[in-house]
């Protein structure tokens, strides 16, 4: 595999652990960053050692030595940040949520493959290995039929300027909450019969906490509950007929353990060595781009978009719209 350039969009808390990622990995280097802001975008460039700091985005799309984009900017400038990329022909890595909203992911997804452009979500938990060990798992029948899953998701982060503005689709579903619906999408699909869910507020508008229920047309059901109030135990559980199993950090899964009907310990296993688990997502684009893909085949368009657009339907039942749309 060719080593690639990845340039990061963004110098916020997510570009700074990217950044570290990419120093760490033979596959991959850190090459550029940009900013609107230039002095933010040298600073960031000297701790981390990248070659190129722009001081603004077009610039970095225009450099012809950037294999890949990362945007980690705010969740309402993904789309705006989106189309720049593809228009200059740039592959895309968009971190999650991969828009504000379902009409903005289309168009997107619209213009990348009218354009022929990569474009994948950073929805990095999709990508790890021990998501497939997960799955695996769940279809074994070790605990019987699956028939119930758990996820929870919450940081006491609500003072956290950026998540508190609606103006930057603030609010806990599309910071946290999105890792627990794609825990239950990734897991028990997408054959949802109904919806019941509820929220807690800020001042500001955005939802504060929220509990969303999944009834699946089999039966199965999926209770999931995410903050930024409070701290969670970022456990994912799914219950079966003969048994269940435990999922320590659905945010970056470290371990499974599995249980009988007795709650005896059948199965434990821990997560793979890892350099901060965003290598994997870096990985996956790479290797498409190697073989001529526009999107990985572990998020693809359809289910970043299924997802933008259950996210859609949980704001609508909640009332919380942003001032953009």
């Amino acid at each position: 595999m060719k080593q690639g350039n990845v340039a990061i969009l963004g110098t916020g808390a997510i570009a700074a652990l990217m950044a570290d990622t990419l120093n760490r990995m033979p596959e991959a280097r850190l090459y550029a960053v940009g900013s609107r802001d230039e002095a933010r975008a040298r600073a960031f460039a000297q701790k981390y050692g990248a070659q190129a700091a722009y001081g603004s985005y077009e610039a970095v799309v225009a450099d012809p030595q950037v294999d890949l984009v990362y945007i980690a900017t705010p969740h309402s400038e993904h789309a705006a940040h989106a189309l720049l990329c593809i228009r200059a022909g740039k592959p895309v890595l968009c971190e999650k949520a991969f828009t504000a909203n379902a009409r903005q992911a289309r168009d997107v997804f619209v213009e990348a493959e009218r354009r022929g452009v990569f474009i994948t979500e950073a929805i990095w938990t999709r990508y790890m290995p021990m998501l497939a060990l997960i799955r695996d798992e769940v279809n074994s029948g070790r605990i019987g039929e699956p028939r119930m899953l758990t996820g929870n998701l919450g940081y006491a982060i609500a003072d956290v300027p950026r998540l508190r503005d609606p103006n930057l689709a603030g609010g806990a579903l599309l910071d946290v909450g999105v890792y627990t619906l794609n825990f239950a999408l990734a897991l028990f699909g997408h054959d949802i019969a109904r919806v019941e869910t509820s929220c807690s507020r800020l001042p500001t508008g955005v939802d504060a906490q929220n509990a969303v229920t999944l009834y699946y047309a089999d039966g199965r059901v999926a209770q999931l509950n995410s903050s930024l109030e409070a701290c969670l135990d970022r456990r994912g559980a799914i219950h079966g007929t003969q048994g269940y199993m435990l999922v320590e950090n659905i945010n970056n899964f470290e371990s499974l353990s599995v249980y009988d009907a007795r709650n005896r310990l059948l199965r434990r296993v821990e997560r793979p060595a890892q350099i901060t688990g965003y290598e994997y997502e870096v990985l996956a684009c790479l290797r498409a781009l190697e073989k001529g893909e526009l999107s990985c085949p572990e998020m693809p368009h359809e289910e970043s978009l299924r997802v933008m657009e259950l996210m859609d339907r949980l704001r609508i039942a909640w009332g919380v719209r942003y001032p953009f749309e």
